[in-house]
């Protein structure tokens, strides 16, 4: 598997968010039951870019905390058989299923963090977890989707022992 993690943030990042986005992508894989050693991108960034990308992707014109870019079409959110008959799915050189990209908006990890009074490590493993939903194919925009999302976020969570427990803890930009 590939995790290809890039960090344009502007400031130092007090975390090892390397490890927190890779054990939230491969729990997240593992939860989901995927069959194929896959590829996945994540950037960080902070909250100038993240809106810039916002709004020339989905026309809004506001900072976001993560924003998602599955590559794949699913018949079934999660449910990953029809790619057996679809090459162009996978990278030509790696062999690995290409999941798609993830932007993470750190300012708003720091923001969200404080606001919800949990840690950043806790606030980044979400979002990452949340996105990791996305390019599985699973969606919000109804009110039971949006139930099956929270509950497989705070599964993978968990399996990962990061919790809400965690209070915030200032980290310097």
């Amino acid at each position: 598997m590939n995790i290809y993690i890039e960090n344009e943030y502007c400031h130092k990042i007090d975390l090892d968010y390397k490890k927190i986005i890779t054990s939230v992508v491969e729990e997240a894989l593992d939860f989901i039951k995927c069959p194929y050693e896959c590829e996945v991108n994540v950037t960080i960034v902070d909250n100038s870019a993240i809106r810039k990308i916002n709004m020339e992707q989905r026309k809004i014109d506001r900072a976001t905390d993560v924003l998602s870019f599955p590559l794949l079409e699913y018949g079934q959110a999660g449910e990953f058989r029809f790619f057996d008959s679809c090459p162009e799915c996978f990278h030509p050189d790696t062999g690995e299923l290409m999941l798609g990209d993830i932007v993470i908006s750190y300012d708003k990890v720091l923001s969200q963090a404080e606001e919800y009074n949990h840690s950043a490590k806790r606030e980044l493993a979400f979002l990452t977890a949340h996105s990791m939903l996305h390019l599985f194919g699973f969606d919000h925009m109804e009110d039971n989707e949006r139930m099956e999302m929270e509950k497989m976020q705070e599964i993978i969570l968990k399996n990962l022992g990061i919790t809400r427990e965690n209070k915030w803890e200032k980290t310097k930009k």
